[in-house]
C-alpha cells in the first residue's frame, strides 16, 4: 500500500528499496514547503477576515484611508491605491527589465570575450546579492534627484499624455520606483535566461550560422528556443518587484492616491505595510486591512507564476516536448 501511494505521488513506478528510500527521504521537504505556503495563506485569510466582514469588497476598491483611534466604527481602509500602485510599478519594472535582462544574458553568453564574461557574471550575481536597503539609499540620494529632472522635462514636453500629465514636485514618484525596481529585478531575470541560453547545444548555433544567418539572426533564433525561460525570468522579476518593500518606500512618495501619471507620487501594498504596521496596533482594523493587502499581493504572485507555468507547458506541448 505504501509503495502504491509513493507511485501515485511521484507519478512513476518505485522499483527498488533504494528508490523508496530516496523518495521517502526527499518527500518530507516538499511537503514542509507546501505546508509553509498553505499556512501563510491561512494566516493572511484569518487576519484579513475582520476588515472584509466590515467593509466587504470595498476594502479592495475604495481609495479612502481613515484611521480613527478609539472609534472602530469610523475607521475605513481602502486598499485600491496601494494595490494598483503595486501592479503599476511592477509592470513598469518588467517593461524596463525585459530588454535589459535579455541583452545582458546575450552579452555575457554570446558577445563578451571570455575574460570579460567572468567579470560580468560576477557583477550580475553581486547585484542580485546586494541588500535592498543599499538600492533604496542609492535611489533616495541619487536616482530620485536624477529622475526629477528627467520627469520635469517629460512633463514640459509630453504633458499632454496621461503618463506625464501631473507636474512632478520631487523625484519621489511612481516612475522612480519603477526604474529602481527594474534595476533590482534585472539580475534575477537575466540569471534564468543566461542559464537556459548556455544549455543550447553548440550544434544548433552552428546550424544557424551554416544556413547563412547573421549573428543578429542567429541570436534571435536561439532566443526563440528558450522563450519559456524568458517568460519564467520575467515572471520572477515581476514577483521580485511586487514584493519589494524598503527600497520602494524610500522613493515612491507614499501618497494614497490613484493616478495614471508616473510623474506623481504613489504607494504600494508593501510600502504601505512598512510605513503603517508599526502604529497599526493603536487602531482596531488597521492590522487586518494591512493583512488584506498582503493577501492580495500573495494571490497576484500565485496567479502570475501559474500563468507562466501554464504558458511553458503549452509551449512544450506545441513543440512536442511534453512528458510521455
Amino acid at each position: 500500500m505504501a509503495e502504491s501511494l509513493l507511485e501515485r505521488i511521484v507519478g512513476s513506478r518505485v522499483r527498488s528499496r533504494d528508490d523508496r528510500r530516496f523518495v521517502l527521504l526527499h518527500l518530507p521537504a516538499a511537503f514542509i514547503l507546501l505546508l509553509a505556503i498553505l499556512s501563510m495563506l491561512a494566516v493572511f485569510i484569518a487576519y484579513s477576515t475582520p476588515i472584509i466582514e466590515k467593509e466587504g469588497y470595498r476594502v479592495f476598491t475604495s481609495s479612502l484611508w481613515r484611521a480613527v483611534e478609539g472609534a472602530p466604527a469610523r475607521e475605513w481602509y481602502g486598499l485600491a491605491p496601494a494595490i494598483l500602485g503595486s501592479i503599476y510599478t511592477s509592470v513598469i519594472a518588467v517593461i524596463i527589465a525585459a530588454p535589459l535582462s535579455v541583452a545582458l544574458a546575450v552579452t555575457i553568453e554570446e558577445l563578451a570575450p571570455s575574460r570579460l564574461r567572468g567579470v560580468l557574471s560576477v557583477l550580475t550575481d553581486l547585484m542580485a546579492a546586494t541588500p535592498t536597503i543599499i538600492y533604496g539609499v542609492w535611489g533616495l540620494a541619487y536616482l530620485a534627484p536624477l529622475m526629477y529632472g528627467v520627469l520635469s522635462w517629460l512633463h514640459t514636453h509630453l504633458g499632454w499624455l496621461p503618463l506625464f500629465r501631473e507636474e512632478p514636485t520631487s523625484g519621489y514618484t511612481i516612475a522612480t520606483a519603477g526604474v529602481l525596481l527594474s534595476i533590482m529585478s534585472t539580475p534575477y531575470a537575466a540569471a534564468v535566461i543566461r542559464e537556459a541560453y548556455s544549455l543550447i547545444p553548440a550544434s544548433l548555433r552552428e546550424a544557424a550560422y551554416a544556413i547563412g544567418a547573421t549573428r543578429f539572426e542567429a541570436v534571435r533564433i536561439l532566443l526563440g528556443m528558450i522563450r519559456p525561460s524568458i517568460i519564467a525570468g520575467l515572471a520572477l522579476a515581476f514577483a521580485r518587484a511586487i514584493g519589494e518593500t524598503v527600497a520602494v518606500s524610500l522613493v515612491i512618495g507614499n501618497s494614497l492616491t490613484i493616478t495614471a501619471s508616473i510623474t506623481s507620487p504613489g504607494v504600494t501594498v508593501s510600502s504601505l505595510i512598512a510605513s503603517q504596521f508599526g502604529n497599526a496596533e493603536f487602531y482596531h482594523y488597521m492590522t487586518s486591512a494591512l493583512f488584506a493587502g498582503g493577501l492580495v499581493i500573495f494571490l497576484i504572485g500565485v496567479a502570475v507564476n501559474a500563468a507562466a507555468i501554464l504558458y511553458m507547458r503549452r509551449w512544450e506541448e506545441a513543440m512536442g516536448l511534453g512528458r510521455a
